[in-house]
């Protein structure tokens, strides 16, 4: 069965929300039966393979401007689908997988209101 993870959307960054196009209760990370592995936020989506998901661990308190919204880092290539600043997952993949921009990524941050169930299903990674 197809296990879906929606966002936990904090309300007071409503405009963001508005201006990503984002359709709560139908945005999320859908971890599918047929292999696949899809994190959508409004317009933007990733979608790669369960196989090459690396596991996952959960991240906490971010500053919300680095969090809220679809953005790549600054830092490295990681990507982020935030809904809200307190708790988060952190997926890795092993092999980059294209999101946003020109560069692919090798992480995938997701703001999900379930984290330990999507960490549970997609497996431990030591926090990077």
């Amino acid at each position: 069965m197809d296990r879906f993870f929606p966002y936990d959307v904090d309300k007071r960054f409503l405009p963001v929300w508005l201006a990503c196009g984002l359709k709560e209760g139908k945005d999320g990370v859908t971890v599918a039966d047929d292999g696949t592995f899809l994190a959508t936020l409004g317009w933007f989506r990733l979608l790669t393979t369960v196989d090459n998901v690396d596991g996952a661990h959960i991240t906490r308190d971010y500053r919300w401007w680095t969090a809220v919204g679809p953005r790549m880092s600054l830092a490295d290539d990681g990507l982020t689908f935030g809904t809200n600043a307190k708790v988060g997952v952190c997926v890795h993949f092993r092999e980059r997988v294209s999101g946003l921009g020109p560069r692919p990524h090798s992480a995938l941050t997701v703001t999900v209101a379930d984290p330990e169930g999507l960490v549970a299903l997609l497996g431990e990674a030591d926090a990077r």
